[in-house]
């Protein structure tokens, strides 16, 4: 292992070991894994594609919904090209600076998923508490502004983990039993004391994660209310059912996030560590593979507008 020149014990690169116990099924392990990436990077530029073009969907709701398709776009190729790479190809090496590169984009792009999940169960609050001034609330500026600061607030509770891995000695080797960078994956193999590092990890997931799901569980206690004081079963029905895709999304994202956060810091002894490293690349890779097509089977609005999307395309082939 070589270290640049300098006082502190820094790597020049390290060795990402990918899934260790399961090194002789890697290559099988690679097949789901590119089908669900192939999935993700169809299905969420599709989404994307048909909301840009079809006016009908040029709503708050859908504009919300390609943020999170952008957003679900980058979160997983911060990852999967190189996992894909290191179960495929044995290509383990990666310099200390890409590896902080990598750990910043997941820990940012995964904070903005949670983000937008939030700012999405405030527009169905808003569009179903106080149908009469959805327009005026949610316009195009409150949106964008909405968009950039849940980015930002990413950004700045993730660049402290940079300086934090950054300070750390690294004598006990450079080898991270995973298949990408994250945090505390990096900050375990040092020799240097990572209480500061778990500390602030924590506060970070309490930040972004706590706070967001505070606010979709007041969101949508505040929507069952509502949905419940509607006399017709029928209008309590239809109402509902506008917050059944978003529901399911805050489900595929938040239950594996749980499970690795909770696993990492309080279950390294009990569960096998290739269990660990599977669920957090399905962390990653879940919510955009299942987005999209969540959206497309449970939204009326996006199902309809594909049909008119296809016969147009149909239409204009038999034409010429």
């Amino acid at each position: 292992m070589s270290f640049p020149n300098g006082t502190s014990l820094i790597p020049a690169s390290f060795i990402l070991n990918g899934i260790p116990g399961l090194e002789e099924v890697h290559l099988w392990i690679s097949f789901p894994l590119c089908t669900m990436y192939s999935i993700a990077i169809t299905g969420n530029f599709g989404l994307m594609f048909l909301i840009y073009f079809e006016e009908g969907l040029h709503r708050p709701m859908y504009i919300f919904l390609a943020l999170l398709s952008f957003t679900d776009v980058l979160m997983c190729t911060s990852t999967l090209p190189n996992t894909l790479c290191i179960l495929w190809f044995n290509l383990k090496e990666i310099d200390f600076k890409a590896c902080l590169a990598q750990m910043f984009f997941v820990h940012t792009f995964t904070g903005m998923e949670s983000g937008v999940l939030m700012l999405m169960a405030l527009d169905r609050y808003v569009a179903i508490c106080y149908p009469l001034h959805y327009a005026t609330i949610l316009t195009n500026s409150a949106i964008a502004k909405a968009g950039l600061l849940t980015f930002l607030r990413g950004v700045m509770l993730v660049i402290p983990f940079i300086f934090l891995t950054k300070r750390l000695p690294y004598c006990k080797g450079n080898v991270i039993p995973h298949t990408y960078c994250d945090h505390m994956s990096v900050a375990k193999i040092s020799c240097g004391n990572v209480k500061i590092n778990a500390i602030y990890g924590l506060m970070v997931a309490l930040l972004i994660g706590g706070f967001d799901i505070f606010c979709i569980t007041i969101s949508y206690t505040m929507i069952l209310r509502a949905v419940v004081s509607l006399s017709s079963a029928d209008a309590r029905q239809r109402t509902f059912s506008t917050c059944t895709a978003h529901i399911c999304a805050i489900v595929i994202t938040y239950v594996p996030a749980f499970f690795t956060f909770f696993t990492h810091r309080f279950g390294g002894h009990t569960i096998p560590p290739h269990i660990h490293i599977i669920m957090a690349n399905l962390y990653l890779l879940m919510p955009p593979t299942m987005n999209p097509i969540v959206y497309g089977v449970k939204t009326k609005q996006i199902r309809e507008s594909v049909i008119r999307f296809l016969l147009k395309g149909n239409n204009s082939s038999h034409n010429i």
